[in-house]
């Protein structure tokens, strides 16, 4: 497959390669070929996006919510009737492995169906009035054109977190893909616009990712911006957003501690582990980062995720048997874990797995585990986001409490223990946004997702993900 793709989509209209827009090679990690181009623009078209999204916006703002909940329950479905062929397309861009990209596209659609039931569910309040002969209401409004900015790693299901969330609110909407990353997200716009949303509810746009991004948020009737990525990029959009006092909802970047304490079911932490650090390919805000692990079971359990880890088969994240292991995203991310790696040989670490060969031909890596890591090393202060990880030891829950929080990021981290008391203290102890007790897979359509300290402001997913694109209107009423 190697055509232009229609990539844009501004009021209700497919824009295709012409005059006014280039276009994009996307590229397949596993062999380095071409997949397809898609159409690729700039100033223009986000300008265009925003003042569709804001024609449309008192329109779809004053939808029955009925009326609402009909389309994305529509959108969840044939995201589920297309789940193969756009998860195929999914893998194929990204190099995740067949199976995580149809699982996003179920998971996208499970935000669709989710956020489409609770718009029908109630929103605002009552108050008990101190005032004889008054009565005071408070209610929730769609705060106005949201714009939904994502990466390249999960591109479907982080977009339909936003999106679903907004539209439920009764915001329009105008998306940005990133461009390594943006023909399954092109049909995940089919699937809405084949649902029957209005013309100018939902855009997608393609283009220079700081040139979009102003272009937006300077428009009048952007009122709220939702970015998923790195902190540093998290940080312009916030200052661009403080000219015109845009809300900004961020998730931004992880550090995540994987806290294995000396209770744990030992063979359960491994299974899990290899789940948290290596799914879609190392490459998660919320993968494990960092291990810690209990002085009485260290050794247990290094040896253990070692072994693993040495099994791991790795290729086309498209073959059958499928691979436990496909290429990261580009060799630019390829070349970053190396010299995380390399940082931590050099700063005294010992590798703990084997070295052998990657696959040729794509941007694939060999996975490595560490041990001795200095905690000055790169690879013991900064987010690895691939296949490579540090072990370290701990004596006391102290001990772990204080080292998996000894960073400025704030994502997520993961404690395994089977003492519900130490669960609690963990829960309420570590700073992270989201913690997942015995289980390395925490996220939820239902639940709220976000970060604290550098990894974000706001959440996004559960009924506070609604409440991100609104604002609360007080009214006090002298009967």
């Amino acid at each position: 497959m190697n055509r232009t793709i229609e990539g844009m989509y501004v009021g209700g209209q497919w824009l295709p390669v012409g005059a006014d827009t280039a276009s994009i090679a996307v590229r397949n990690p596993s062999d380095s070929s071409t997949i397809a181009e898609v159409s690729y623009g700039g100033s223009a078209q986000a300008t265009a996006a925003a003042d569709a999204a804001a024609a449309a916006f008192d329109g779809w703002a004053n939808q029955p919510a009925r009326a609402r909940s009909t389309l994305l329950l529509t959108a969840a479905d044939l995201l589920d009737e297309r789940a193969a062929r756009i998860g195929r397309l999914l893998a194929t861009e990204t190099g995740k492995r067949l199976p995580e990209g149809v699982g996003e596209i179920a998971f996208a659609a499970e935000f669709f169906r989710w956020f489409g039931h609770q718009i029908r569910q109630p929103h605002g309040e009552l108050l008990t009035s101190d005032i004889d002969g008054r009565r005071q209401l408070v209610v929730r409004r769609p705060a106005g054109v949201a714009v939904c900015l994502t990466p390249w790693n999960f591109p479907v299901s982080i977009q339909a977190r936003k999106i679903a969330a907004a539209l439920a609110a009764g915001c329009t909407t105008v998306s940005r893909a990133s461009e390594k990353a943006p023909l399954a997200v092109v049909e995940m716009f089919r699937c809405l616009a084949d649902a029957g949303f209005p013309a100018g509810v939902v855009n997608l746009v393609q283009g220079p990712a700081a040139e979009v991004t102003e272009d937006l948020l300077a428009h009048p009737a952007v009122r709220v911006v939702s970015f998923t990525g790195s902190t540093g990029v998290g940080k312009r959009i916030m200052r661009l957003a403080a000219d015109r006092v845009v809300r900004p909802a961020l998730e931004l970047g992880g550090d995540a501690a994987f806290v294995v304490c000396q209770d744990a079911d030992v063979d359960a932490a491994v299974e899990d582990a290899m789940v948290a650090k290596f799914r879609n390919n190392g490459q998660s805000c919320i993968a494990a980062n960092r291990f810690l692990v209990h002085e009485a079971v260290y050794h247990r359990f290094r040896d253990a995720l070692v072994a693993k880890v040495d099994a791991m088969t790795i290729g086309d994240p498209l073959a059958d048997p499928v691979p436990d292991l496909g290429p990261l995203i580009d060799d630019t991310r390829v070349a970053a874990i190396r010299e995380l790696a390399e940082d931590a040989e050099a700063s005294g670490a010992k590798r703990l797995t084997a070295e052998r060969e990657a696959p040729p031909g794509g941007s694939y890596l060999v996975p490595s585990l560490w041990d001795e890591v200095p905690d000055t090393a790169r690879l013991a202060t900064e987010e690895a986001f691939g296949p490579v990880a540090a072990l370290f030891r701990f004596g006391s829950d102290d001990e772990a409490i204080a080292r998996a929080n000894a960073t400025e990021m704030g994502l997520a981290s993961y404690v395994y223990t089977k003492d519900n008391a130490r669960a609690w203290r963990y829960t309420e102890e570590l700073d992270a946004g989201i913690i997942g007790c015995n289980t390395p897979l925490p996220p939820s359509a239902n639940a709220p997702l976000g970060g604290v300290k550098q990894s974000g402001l706001g959440r996004e997913g559960g009924s506070l993900g609604i409440e991100e694109f609104t604002v609360t209107r007080y009214a006090a009423w002298q009967l």
